[in-house]
């Protein structure tokens, strides 16, 4: 898969968090409960997170339809591979020692979108590194 239909997939999972974390704020019981996550008491961070998480999606896009001469740069891949690492190993950490009172599905909604922010991480790396490898290959 290539670096620009990766940084898209990574947009649409930041998308699709940050409008359900916005959502949970607006419709708490409906959203966690549906999803069987924890609900959120006062909805300030909750919302602010969203919000991030909107604009990590659309600096997403703006990279992966930027024109390589162009100055206006969206949010890289390092910076994308960064964000999703942190958030997948603290959600991991979160599910394994957290204590969470969980019910199943809530467990399976969470342990997946730790892996999904994993495994998006080590394939936009895994591009990278075979992008880099065929340009120095072109070099030579």
């Amino acid at each position: 898969m290539n670096i620009r239909r990766l940084l898209f997939l990574d947009a649409a999972i930041n998308l699709v968090l940050g409008v359900l974390l916005i959502l949970a704020v607006l419709y708490p019981t409906q959203i966690t409960g549906f999803l069987g996550v924890p609900e959120i008491v006062g909805g300030f961070y909750a919302s602010i997170l969203g919000a991030v998480l909107v604009g990590i999606a659309i600096a997403l896009i703006i990279e992966a339809r930027r024109d390589p001469s162009s100055s206006f740069v969206g949010l890289g891949l390092g910076g994308a591979v960064s964000i999703n690492l942190c958030g997948g190993i603290l959600l991991s950490v979160w599910l394994v020692f957290g204590d969470l009172l969980l019910p199943l599905r809530g467990q399976v909604f969470l342990s997946l979108l730790a892996l999904l922010l994993i495994v998006i991480s080590a394939a936009e790396l895994f591009a990278h590194f075979r992008q880099n490898e065929a340009k120095s290959d072109e070099r030579a």
